[in-house]
């Protein structure tokens, strides 16, 4: 016989409890494993395609472990070192972009920005604590033993996390699969489904535009000549995941250095605004409807909401676990309503009076 509701209620409860409780008091020795586990699931579909075409789970791991390890060659040797000194420089120059800024403003409206305005002095402030607290967090990550330990431990225990789950996958899948209550199989299972779909469309999908934006965008700006091409195309690729922040935010900062940089050379600066319009354009009528679809089942307030309370509560761990736990609750919810409308609780007996 089957557990009563509430009791079975009760345990799901006290698993999840018990989850969040673990990610909370646990999260910084937890990052390797779920940074592990998100490029397994990102790396699946690549190791069944190569199973398909006739090589063994072990081959088809191994291969892909030797092209991820030439393309983090590559980018610690060539991308890397450039994007740190791109950040830095762009710190250090925030105090003269500020003054630009006063100077700009000061020609045009004297009014608004004497020595002692209030305006006047916080562009100024703003510039001194760019260019301070951005230095100092840069230079603390790189020279930071602790961190410089973090950062080897991560590089060392993610990769082999990686290869370890990626090539055990399907067996794992397959061994959760026969614990799954008996009573509740067949819903679990299609909950499942809808989950990974979900997330297939949304990491995997939107994991490769932000890295194909990101690149073009990192390129072309500096193609063009922006002097902080590699940061921006960075940030605007790192957050293109949520629509439209990603074009917004790194089309003001390119913009915007753009300025201060080809003031006068308008088609620079015109420049520099194509290749954002371009990447939108690319972007919306072909990256994301072919990798993602039409219908991810994620909504970008949604999104925020989710990384804003789990990064708030469980840090950067808590970051990387808000997108599939937003994703599971909201397939749960819709499972939800579409069961509450089929209950007597939704439609009472007024079918029963129309029939």
């Amino acid at each position: 016989m089957a557990l009563p509701v509430h009791k079975q209620m009760t345990y799901w409860g006290i698993a999840t409890a018990v989850f969040l409780i673990v990610l909370w008091s646990l999260g910084h020795v937890l990052l390797p494993f779920v940074l592990g586990g998100a490029i397994a699931y990102f790396l699946d579909p690549v190791a069944d395609r190569l199973e398909n075409l006739g090589l063994s789970r072990i081959a088809a791991t191994g291969l892909i472990t030797i092209a991820g390890l030439l393309v983090f060659v590559l980018m610690a040797l060539l991308v890397i070192p450039t994007l740190a000194s791109q950040a830095l420089q762009l710190f250090n120059v925030a105090p003269d972009y500020a003054k630009s800024i006063s100077t700009f403003l000061t020609e045009r409206f004297p009014s608004l920005l004497d020595e002692s305005s209030t305006l006047r002095q916080s562009i100024n402030t703003l510039g001194e604590t760019v260019q301070n607290r951005g230095a100092e967090v840069l230079q603390t990550a790189l020279s930071s033993v602790a961190s410089l330990l973090n950062v080897v431990v991560l590089l060392v225990v993610v990769p082999v996390v990686s290869v370890y789950l990626l090539l055990d996958w399907d067996r794992m899948v397959a061994r959760i699969d026969e614990l799954l209550p008996r009573d509740h199989r067949n819903t679990i299972r299609m909950l499942a489904k809808d989950i990974d779909a979900t997330l297939a469309s949304f990491i995997r999908g939107m994991g490769t535009v932000c890295l194909i934006l990101g690149s073009y965008y990192a390129i072309a700006l500096m193609l063009v000549g922006l002097q902080f091409g590699l940061v921006v195309g960075f940030v605007a690729g790192l957050v293109t995941f949520i629509p439209y922040l990603g074009a917004l935010i790194g089309g003001v900062l390119a913009i915007g250095l753009a300025l201060f940089q080809f003031w006068g050379d308008w088609v620079s600066i015109g420049l520099v605004g194509g290749v954002f319009v371009i990447g939108q354009v690319v972007e919306g009528n072909i990256l994301t409807p072919k990798l993602v679809g039409s219908s991810v089942g994620l909504h970008p307030v949604w999104l925020i909401f989710a990384l804003s309370v789990f990064g708030a509560l469980f840090g950067f761990v808590g970051m990387l676990v808000a997108v599939p736990v937003a994703a599971a609750i909201g397939v749960v919810a819709r499972f939800g309503i579409a069961q509450y409308k089929q209950s007597l609780l939704y439609r009472g007996l007024s079918d029963r009076d129309e029939g």
